[in-house]
């Protein structure tokens, strides 16, 4: 038993963009796979998902668990709102709480967060301008189950703390493999 994890992407990215976070989470032990989403409207995009990723554990007792960069963890964020998903885990990088310029809109994006029933990892640079810190560590009680990490002057990439943010994903994804 274990668990394996499908990453998304974020809007101007594709599956191969993801490479890094599934080569690190690789060496680390963990099974991960980047999936490919359309780049449409989030809601939409679930039925994609959905349609790559297994709903539930596999019959071998592997646990399922998703999650993406941006709009991936958006989409990943939706699925695992779905009453009829049993996911063992969310993680979310560098999650769009907002669009930039528009923080009177973090509802839009979080109205699903308090259907969510598995644990969640949010990694966010705090100068995210489609995040603001403040706005996203008062959404995070939204969910049952969150760790929020942050890092210091990043924006929406968590690319020059990557090492640290897969150590973390990796040591999260593993404690609940057991």
């Amino acid at each position: 038993m274990g668990i394996r994890f499908f990453v998304g992407h974020g809007a101007s990215g594709s599956a191969a963009s993801m490479a890094p976070h599934v080569e690190g989470l690789r060496r680390r032990g963990i099974d991960a796979q980047a999936i490919d989403l359309p780049v449409k409207k989030a809601e939409a995009a679930v039925i994609a998902l959905r349609a790559i990723v297994p709903d539930r554990p596999c019959p071998d007792g592997t646990r399922i668990a998703v999650g993406g960069q941006s709009y991936g963890g958006r989409v990943a964020s939706l699925a695992a709102a779905e009453p009829d998903t049993d996911y063992a885990a969310l993680v979310l990088f560098s999650y769009p709480l907002h669009a930039p310029g528009s923080p009177d809109r973090v509802a839009d994006r979080t109205s699903h967060w308090p259907a969510i029933r598995c644990p969640v990892l949010l990694l966010s640079g705090e100068a995210d301008p489609f995040a603001r810190i403040d706005l996203l560590r008062a959404a995070a009680p939204l969910l049952r189950n969150a760790e929020l990490v942050t890092y210091p002057r990043l924006g929406h990439t968590l690319r020059p703390v990557l090492e640290d943010a897969l150590d973390r994903t990796a040591r999260f994804l593993a404690a609940l493999a057991d």
